[in-house]
């Protein structure tokens, strides 16, 4: 039997407007969607805020893309960013993008390759436009996933709010559940990805089970077929 084709996925990096410390845990995370095979870093190499990425491009096997400020105040690699995308969309030889960048200049874009299928993870910080956010198939603040993939990393115990509550409680009245109430977690999971840029790494945890398990809003627990199931309590 063969095995299944691994999906093809393209990074392309606003380097004017990300980390460099974020490109080994976002390679990590879209390595869950497929190969990444298309890394691309955007910029003016000349500059020296662009020095830190300049330093990691071979390590990474990423592709500099020099992008020179023709015009004073305009973003000549948010454009170029753009092109390539839409290039790399009628090419059709992408499965999915991942888009580093906190700018909102981007959400035409991710909505655009959202409207073909195809999957957009954004990857910027946590003040980056609530626009841009919802419009990617999940948004991931760089900072979080930096902090959750550290050796030794222990989860902040602070609360969850009542907005991320309803969601999983929403996603969870809308999955199958048994009669005692209960719902497959990755069915919950997928519901509330659906529905919204959740992502359970933005919330200090590194898996959905422990971000479920550390509230009483919830109930946890493990089947004799090795599934998590949840159901909500009040």
């Amino acid at each position: 039997m063969s095995e299944p084709l691994l999906k093809n996925i393209a990074l392309l990096i606003d380097a004017d407007n990300a980390s460099h410390h974020g490109i080994d845990p976002v390679l990590t995370v879209l390595a869950e969607l497929g190969q990444v095979n298309i890394r691309r870093a955007y910029g003016n190499w000349a500059k020296p805020a662009l020095h830190k990425w300049n330093t990691i491009t071979h390590r990474f096997g990423l592709q500099p893309q020099q992008q020179f400020d023709l015009t004073k105040g305009k973003n000549a690699t948010d454009m170029a960013m753009t092109i390539d995308a839409i290039d790399l969309l009628y090419a059709g030889k992408v499965d999915g993008f991942g888009i580093m960048s906190s700018d909102s200049d981007f959400t035409p874009l991710v909505t655009r390759l959202r409207q073909d299928g195809l999957i957009v993870y954004g990857f910027g910080s946590a003040k980056a436009p609530e626009a841009f956010k919802t419009a990617c198939t999940r948004y991931i603040d760089v900072d979080k996933l930096i902090d959750t993939t550290k050796e030794g990393y222990e989860q902040d115990a602070k609360p969850v709010d009542e907005d991320l509550i309803d969601l999983l409680g929403d996603a969870w009245r809308a999955a199958s559940r048994d009669d005692d109430g209960f719902a497959k977690l990755q069915e919950v999971g997928q519901i509330a990805g659906n529905r919204s840029s959740f992502d359970v790494r933005n919330h200090g945890y590194k898996r959905l089970s422990e971000l479920v398990r550390a509230n009483d809003r919830f109930k946890l627990e493990r089947r004799a077929d090795g599934q998590l199931y949840m159901k909500r309590l009040r």
